[in-house]
């Protein structure tokens, strides 16, 4: 399997202030830590593990969309490799008393997981597999309980009135059993909350430094809808730097609250109900390349009558991605615009290269901000380093990738910009941000 990209955030010291549960405020601080953070990884590899990571991201994407709107399934054969390995992630406390784990944090998954020794052939993992026989917390959801009532699973069945389930990333699969349990948030300040989960094992794929998953889609079983946490925000520093990042909850995601570089901007998050709500879909209607406006039509941002299309903030998906019409577009104005010669790239997973004067890296060469436009008004201009990248020396590629279903505005596009996912009032919000000052 490839290696992990920049999604793949340590979240470790987190600060807690009060926190209610329902309808009132789940208000934290995390500290985010670089995938790369201490490890002897030159620019070049983490810039080439992205773009690998993201392809699997965006065939598992493509497949979970599909199979929302009804038409097909989530298969191997549709994910090559496991869209696991670009991942960030938080450590826990599970049960009562809390047992430390490392779970995956991902604003495309839904459910909350963790690999538990209820089940044998777990995947590898670092830590102790959670044990919820040590847990006075630790209960069962019946057959009859609302989780497993949700049709979010690829199986369900019901053995002795247990609820057991799978659930498919691509080639990674999830089984096990749904249970009720203590999820202890925070270092310093804890916070206990009641969460269904799954306690089960990775059937197949690596889950590398972890021991499960925490969903912060919109969907029933995440984080997010179980608990009401009516906003959240993060900041993620520039791809390369391996400098920790960070992220807020509840009256800690305030954009106002924090220092930033240029004017806060909002625009709706959009419902897509035929496709499910899988993502924090949004209102993109136009692109640009410095002051030229691409001749790009705004269907092609949109979700379509069958729920297919869209735009939508990802933070399982590095690169990216702009759909055809797009992404031509935009390579016919980088032509135009930054006038260099063009080259085959040295890593199949880009196919957009320029070649670089000798001698001259891409920090030194100029090139003009990409925008993205919303409805209401709002823009996001990306800089040169959102969207261009040099996986060799010699070479600067164009990092968002074809996706023939989806504008995906990825975490390379999200460097140095403070995101805010309004979710009770249906806003995102964001402002660029220098992250490692917050």
């Amino acid at each position: 399997m490839a290696h992990s990209a920049f999604i793949l955030l340590l979240l470790v010291p987190i600060l807690a202030s009060s926190a209610a549960i329902g309808n009132a405020s789940f208000d934290l601080h995390a500290e985010l830590n670089h995938p790369y953070a201490g490890r002897p990884i030159s620019k070049y590899e983490m810039i080439r593990y992205a773009a690998s990571s993201s392809k699997a991201r965006r065939a598992w994407n493509a497949a979970r969309v599909a199979k929302a709107c009804g038409h097909g399934t989530i298969s191997t054969a549709d994910v090559p490799i496991s869209p696991l390995e670009s991942i960030h992630t938080l450590t826990v406390g599970i049960g009562t008393p809390p047992q430390p784990h490392t779970l995956i944090v991902d604003t495309g998954s839904d459910l909350v997981w963790a690999q538990c020794n209820l089940f044998p052939n777990t995947a590898p993992q670092k830590e102790p597999l959670y044990d919820p026989t040590k847990s006075s917390s630790f209960a069962a959801i019946p057959c009859d309980g609302k989780l497993c009532q949700e049709d979010y699973f690829d199986t369900k069945s019901c053995p002795d009135n247990k609820c057991i389930y799978t659930y498919s990333y691509g080639s990674a699969t999830n089984d096990g059993e749904l249970a009720s349990e203590v999820f202890t948030f925070g270092a310093h300040h804890k916070v206990p909350v009641p969460l269904g989960f799954g306690c089960g094992r990775l059937l197949t794929g690596e889950i590398s430094n972890t021991s499960g998953l925490i969903g912060l889609s919109p969907q029933d079983l995440s984080l997010v809808s179980q608990l009401q946490i009516p906003r959240f925000s993060y900041c993620l520093t520039p791809f390369t730097d391996q400098k920790s990042s960070h992220m807020f909850f509840g009256a800690m995601a305030d954009l106002t609250k924090y220092r930033s570089t240029g004017p806060i901007q909002t625009t709706s998050i959009l419902n897509n109900k035929i496709g499910g709500n899988l993502y924090y879909y949004v209102p993109m209607i136009g692109i640009s390349l410095g002051t030229k406006h691409l001749n790009v039509p705004a269907s092609s941002f949109a979700i379509g009558p069958d729920g297919n299309g869209g735009t939508f903030v990802d933070s399982g998906y590095t690169t990216g991605g702009l759909r055809p019409i797009a992404l031509k577009a935009l390579k016919e104005a980088l032509v135009g615009a930054l006038k260099l010669p063009l080259r085959n790239s040295s890593d199949p997973d880009y196919d957009f290269c320029f070649q670089l004067p000798h001698g001259v890296p891409m920090k030194a060469v100029q090139a003009p901000p990409l925008l993205y436009h919303f409805e209401g008004g709002a823009t996001m201009v990306l800089p040169r380093d959102s969207y261009l990248a040099e996986p060799s020396p010699g070479e600067m590629c164009l990092v968002i990738g074809l996706d023939d279903k989806h504008t995906v505005i990825g975490n390379y596009q999200q460097q140095n910009m403070h995101l805010l996912f309004d979710v009770q009032n249906q806003k995102f919000s964001f402002a660029p941000t220098q992250c490692d000052q917050i």
